[in-house]
């Protein structure tokens, strides 16, 4: 999977920075827990501080376009996004 940054913007209001990328790929559509990690270590950023919303992808396109918000901390993560995407970006839990 290569990601390309389409644009880096620094928002000191909300102490995030938003990036705007595409993630191209070969075979099976990527998780957003993979997309996520390769972003993460991109920007050398842990990955409990970045959000992705919304990725996009187009029907037989193998591309992924979306939005990572990375925060300067956890607390300042979840003061802002809701409870519902912070949770989407953590590993589910297996029943047993």
């Amino acid at each position: 999977m290569e990601i390309k940054i389409n644009s880096n913007t620094r928002n000191e209001l909300l102490s995030r920075s938003e990036i705007a990328f595409t993630a191209t790929y070969e075979g099976a559509t990527p998780s957003r827990m993979d997309i996520g990690a390769k972003i993460a270590a991109l920007q050398n950023v842990p990955v409990e501080n970045l959000i992705l919303s919304p990725l996009q992808s187009r029907f037989g396109v193998r591309a992924v376009q979306g939005v990572a918000r990375i925060y300067d901390s956890a607390e300042a993560l979840k003061a802002t996004e809701r409870a519902y995407l912070v949770a989407r970006g953590q590993k589910k839990e297996e029943a047993e």
